[in-house]
């Protein structure tokens, strides 16, 4: 089987990390470029932002899927040769982590179940790597992140081990610049 190029791009909170993700996507070729967007609208103020944003991308030619749950749902969306990028693996993380905590009833609290999320994360982009020519994943630290939750965190780092030991290129941003880790 043929494998895509993982690049994996963490950073701080306004470190220029996705503005650097798309410039990558875009410098990889002219195949359909995808964007995997992982927020949410909780309130009206949100539900603009992302109308705003899937509009500002669909202008410059990005394809957006919407998905901030089960990534295994993305692979069907896919074509051979695309280019990806998904931003970002921390509102993932929180959506999936904290999902059912208007119930009182977070995944968080349930036994096996981040593990079950994150064993499908993981075979979610083993298999777009089978199917795309890129997958660009960004991602904020681990600690300099609006959660700081020691749990939050710990699978946050779980998360970014596995990315940058499956990663072609591990970049780390700091103030716009990108420095290569791997």
């Amino acid at each position: 089987m043929a494998q895509g190029q993982l690049i994996f791009i963490s950073g701080g909170v306004r470190s220029g990390k996705s503005a650097y993700a798309e410039s990558v996507v875009r410098a990889a070729g002219s195949a359909r470029k995808v964007y995997i967007a992982s927020g949410q609208a909780y309130d009206e103020e949100m539900k603009k932002r992302i109308e705003r944003h899937r509009l500002d991308r669909f202008q410059d030619g990005w394809h957006t899927i919407e998905q901030a749950y089960r990534m295994e749902s993305v692979l069907e969306k896919l074509q051979p040769e695309d280019m990806v990028l998904w931003d970002c693996v921390t509102t993932w993380l929180a959506n999936e982590l904290y999902e059912g905590w208007e119930t009182g009833n977070m995944c968080a609290d349930q036994p096996g179940c981040m593990e079950e999320k994150w064993n499908g994360l993981q075979q979610s982009i083993l298999a777009m790597l089978h199917t795309v020519d890129l997958l660009t994943v960004v991602s904020n630290e681990v600690l300099d992140d609006f959660v700081r939750d020691e749990l939050y965190q710990s699978w946050l780092g779980r998360i970014h081990i596995w990315l940058v030991q499956q990663a072609d290129q591990a970049i780390e941003m700091e103030n716009g610049l990108a420095f290569r880790r791997k």
